[in-house]
């Protein structure tokens, strides 16, 4: 099998997988949506205050809402992806057996991890999206070059988001025990992405430091693409930049980090 066919396998497998945990989609939908309703009251409340806050009107506010519920499990903004599972096979020492596989350790992770986001973003995303389109007033482009560079935006934060997680799970090799880790990755992760608020109503300083962090890619940037506050192909550089190097690093660590393990026997 030919390395593309070898990930895309591993990415057509990882879907597979995640598809047949129904009754865990369902809830995630439910759990999403009523996260979402009590989101787009506090910001209609929040917004009757402060029009135009952050330079989005209450419609854009709205559409905002919806479509971090739409990408919180795409893009395991919390965490919740791979990065647990890796850790465990670290902890017990059965990433030896990863690393003897003939693939590429990262590449092997990503492609499994693009499976999972594509599966939760059309399995738990559409459905809280279309359910806030069809109830509330919301700002949506009629242009579907609109919609395409959005996509695009998301699949860029696709990377950016494994690039993330992945050198949170390669600390297993040093740490063992990774749930501190984990839950400062959740809490960064909700904070700096945008899901409580969006980025542009940070003031000052914080505002600049948060817009610049690589999590703005995963949930700011495509919601930015999609009400038409960004440039798209600026958006993708910054993307792309920050995908660059989150890899590059996560190739760094996990040359340093392999030199750890020491496989008994053969």
């Amino acid at each position: 099998m030919g390395t593309g066919r070898l990930y895309a396998a591993v990415a057509v497998g990882s879907f597979r997988r995640y598809a047949t945990y129904r009754a865990a989609t369902a809830a995630g939908v439910f759990t999403n949506t009523v996260f979402g309703l009590i989101l787009v009251y506090t910001y209609l409340a929040l917004w009757d205050e402060r029009p135009q806050l952050g330079g989005y009107d209450q419609a854009q506010a709205v559409t905002y809402v919806w479509l971090g519920q739409a990408l919180l499990s795409t893009l395991a903004i919390g965490g919740g992806g791979f990065e647990t599972e890796l850790m465990e096979r670290i902890r017990t020492g059965d990433v030896a057996i990863d690393l003897y596989r003939p693939a590429d350790l990262q590449l092997w992770w990503l492609a499994g991890d693009v499976g999972r986001a594509l599966f939760q973003l059309l399995g738990r995303g559409v459905v809280p999206f279309g359910f806030g389109a069809l109830f509330f007033d919301v700002a949506l482009p009629s242009d579907p070059a609109t919609w395409g560079a959005c996509l695009v935006a998301v699949l860029l934060g696709m990377v950016v988001s494994f690039g993330i997680r992945y050198l949170v799970a390669l600390s297993a090799f040093w740490l063992l025990d990774g749930t501190g880790v984990t839950q400062m990755l959740m809490i960064t992760g909700i904070f700096c992405s945008g899901m409580l608020l969006p980025l542009n109503v940070f003031p000052g300083l914080l505002g600049e430091v948060v817009r610049a962090l690589p999590w703005s890619s995963l949930l700011q940037a495509p919601a930015d693409v999609l009400l038409g506050h960004a440039d798209p192909v600026g958006t993708f550089l910054f993307q792309g930049a920050w995908a660059v190097a989150l890899l590059a690093a996560g190739r760094l660590v996990q040359s340093a980090a392999t030199r750890r393990v020491v496989v008994q026997g053969g």
